[in-house]
């Protein structure tokens, strides 16, 4: 009998989602002496302290434009999401990654392809290929979140995984796809889709119960 998780149709974010930036943020942002040497953070906790500096919204958006291009060879695979896609390898599911990033850094002066750097970034992780879960032809980026979302729908998607609520609670996110946030923050109010603070906790919510 078909197993009823060949239907699952699995959409995934990529940035701090399937990789992690937190010690590339924390290291560039010292190299660039927009933090103090002892400071220790994640990315959110680097966003913030760049931001209360003097044009601290421009030095945060350049630091984005260097992580993401040049500094993304530093970016680890998100704990979990190698054993994630191995199930859904298994179970034969069909994964795509959908992305809002553009094609370059706005404030790059280096003008790195981010695109062409996060695939390559996933290769080299030995994330995507035609023997892995994600195929090549099954990678967006699109250059607006409006874009994204009609990706997404697109897709015909069963579940989709993200680390930002504004995208799941967005009123254009298509209502009948399953939306899961990857995170440990207690959610805006009320939510409607489910919260996972790790990726196995995202593994059990869609895999559990799927019948055989």
């Amino acid at each position: 009998m078909k197993s009823a998780a060949t239907e699952l149709r699995i959409g995934i974010d990529f940035d701090n989602t399937i990789i992690a930036y937190d010690e590339v943020f924390c290291a560039e942002a010292k190299r660039c002496g927009l933090i103090d040497s002892d400071f220790i953070g994640s990315k959110q906790a680097v966003r913030d302290a760049i931001r209360l500096l003097p044009d601290g919204e421009l030095a945060w958006q350049r630091l984005q434009g260097q992580v993401y291009g040049k500094g993304i060879v530093g970016g680890v695979v998100m704990p979990g999401v190698e054993a994630f896609l191995h199930r859904c390898k298994a179970e034969r599911c069909e994964v795509a990654v959908v992305s809002h990033k553009t094609e370059f850094g706005h404030y790059d002066p280096d003008q790195v392809n981010l695109r062409k750097a996060a695939f390559d970034w996933m290769a080299a992780n030995g994330l995507v290929g035609d023997a892995k879960a994600i195929p090549a032809t099954n990678i967006y980026f699109e250059s607006t979140r409006a874009e994204k979302l009609r990706r997404i729908r697109s897709l015909s998607l069963t579940h989709f995984i993200d680390d930002l609520e504004e995208v799941l609670t967005d009123p254009d996110f298509p209502p009948r796809i399953k939306r899961i946030l990857f995170s440990s923050k207690e959610p805006f109010e009320v939510a409607t889709y489910a919260v996972c603070p790790t990726w196995r906790d995202i593994e059990h919510q869609i895999f559990e119960g799927v019948d055989d």
